[in-house]
């Protein structure tokens, strides 16, 4: 059996059970240059349209509450 290593483009590590639709993503290249998208069918289609040796990683941002208070 053939297993994904962490090396490859296709290794997914989930590292939440959460809905995937409230957050932002980060898209990292190779050189950690990243651009930030909103949903995660942007960052999906990102992913999978820039060839591999690009890529570093994508990371998962919590979106910002803007009902939420800052300290005083």
């Amino acid at each position: 059996m053939n297993l994904i290593q962490p090396s490859d483009s296709q290794y997914f590590e989930q590292t939440s059970d959460g809905l995937y639709d409230r957050h932002r993503y980060k898209v990292v290249d190779a050189k950690g240059d990243f651009v930030i998208v909103d949903g995660w069918e942007e960052a999906r289609y990102l992913w999978w349209n820039t060839p591999s040796q690009f890529l570093s990683h994508i990371e998962v941002l919590d979106q910002i509450d803007k009902k939420a208070k800052g300290f005083k």
